[in-house]
C-alpha cells in the first residue's frame, strides 16, 4: 500500500523562463509573484543583488538571477516578474524573465541534475523533471546563495526578513 502511494506522490512548482531555459522552484518556497517595479540600488552588495524593493513595509533584497547563474543580465521586458521566495531562512525576491504556469509533477519524473546544465553549476539543482517532451531545471532554493554571500546580504544591511 505505502508503495503504490509512493508512486502518485506529486509535487507543485512554480514554471519560469530564464536566459531561454525553464525552471522549476517548489512552490512551497514561494510567496508572491509581482511585476517588476522600481528597485533601489545599494551599496557593498553583491555584484548579483540588484538592489532592493519595499514590499508593503518589508524591505526585501532582489537578486537578478541570471546574473547569479552567470548568464549575465537580460533584458527587462513586461513579462519579467519578481518571485518573492523563503531562501535558508531569508526573504528575497529573484528576477526571471517570465513566469509560465504552476505545474504539479510527479516525484518519479524528477531525475539527478548532471554536474553542469547551461553553465549553471549544479551546486544550485535539485533535479530535472522529464515531462513528455519538456525539461524543467529544478532549482533548490536553499542554495541559490552560499552562506558567504548571505554574509554579505547581512553585511550590506539588506539580510531581507528572518523568519
Amino acid at each position: 500500500m505505502a508503495k503504490a502511494m509512493q508512486s502518485n506522490q506529486e509535487e507543485q512548482i512554480v514554471v519560469f523562463q530564464l536566459a531561454e531555459q525553464v525552471y522549476g522552484i517548489d512552490i512551497n518556497s514561494v510567496y508572491e509573484i509581482i511585476r517588476m517595479e522600481s528597485i533601489t540600488k545599494i551599496p557593498r552588495a553583491p555584484h548579483f543583488v540588484e538592489g532592493v524593493i519595499n514590499l508593503r513595509g518589508r524591505i526585501i533584497p532582489v537578486i537578478d538571477l541570471s546574473v547569479r547563474f552567470g548568464l549575465g543580465q537580460n533584458q527587462r521586458t513586461q513579462a519579467s516578474r519578481i518571485i518573492i521566495v523563503e531562501v535558508s531562512g531569508q526573504t528575497i525576491g529573484m528576477i526571471v524573465d517570465s513566469v509560465q504556469e504552476v505545474l504539479r509533477i510527479p516525484v518519479s519524473s524528477i531525475e539527478p541534475p548532471p554536474p553542469v546544465v547551461n553553465g549553471i553549476d549544479a551546486a544550485y539543482l535539485r533535479g530535472i523533471a522529464i515531462l513528455e517532451e519538456r525539461l524543467i531545471i529544478l532549482l533548490d532554493q536553499d542554495k541559490i546563495l552560499m552562506e558567504e554571500e548571505k554574509h554579505q546580504l547581512l553585511q550590506a544591511n539588506i539580510g531581507g526578513s528572518q523568519t
